[in-house]
This record gives structure tokens, C-alpha cells and sequence, in this order.
């Protein structure tokens, strides 16, 4: 008994370990699987549609921030999974399909503010 008494901090250093391996083990089967990443696209379309009405054209830097702000509210955990890197590549793709979108598309157009018809 005086043997666990005198090494207490034994047995709290073996319990932060296991804490931090429960941990690392929870978020690698928490992952994002594919079908989530393509949802969270999905959703990135919206928000840069929603960055291009409220910040209009030529604030690049500014649009990313903005939504990414947005993907954080939406996803908190969201840097646990994606790298900012990760996150813009994301967007740029996002942005090139929402590009299209508002070239062949009046409501969008309209929506937004550009009205290029």
C-alpha cells in the first residue's frame, strides 16, 4: 500500500496515456469517409454562393475567410479532420462549379447580384 502511495504519479501518468489513446482511437474511426467529404462539398457550394453575395467580386482572401468562419461554425471538428490546405482546395473546387452555375443560371445570377443575362 505505501508502494502505490509513494508512486501516485505512476498512476496518473498511465492514465493520461490511456486517456490520450482512447482519444486517438475515437478520432481515427470518426473520420470523415468519403460520403461525408462529398456532402461537405455539397455544402461548400453554398457557402462560397453565400460569401460572392455578401462580399462580391474581387475580394478573394476575404470570400475564404469568410467561409471558412462558416465551415467552422457549421463543422466544428472541422480542423481535426481537414488542413487549411486541404480546406481551400476544397473551395477552389467549389468555386469552379459555382462559376458554371452562374454563368447558365438566371435565379443564381439574380441571387446573388451579378445579373449578367
Amino acid at each position: 500500500m505505501t508502494w502505490i502511495i509513494s508512486n501516485w504519479y505512476l498512476f496518473v501518468i498511465l492514465a493520461i496515456v490511456i486517456a490520450q489513446l482512447a482519444l486517438t482511437i475515437k478520432l481515427y474511426f470518426n473520420k470523415p469517409t468519403e460520403e461525408k467529404i462529398e456532402k461537405f462539398k455539397e455544402w461548400l457550394l453554398f457557402a462560397v454562393m453565400k460569401a460572392e453575395k455578401e462580399l462580391g467580386a474581387g475580394t478573394g482572401q476575404f470570400k475564404l475567410r469568410y467561409v471558412y468562419d462558416l465551415a467552422l461554425e457549421q463543422f466544428p471538428s472541422l480542423t481535426l479532420f481537414i488542413s487549411f490546405e486541404q480546406f481551400s482546395s476544397y473551395v477552389d473546387e467549389a468555386l469552379e462549379k459555382f462559376k458554371t452555375m452562374l454563368s447558365s443560371n438566371k435565379s443564381i445570377q439574380e441571387y446573388v447580384g451579378t445579373d449578367k443575362a
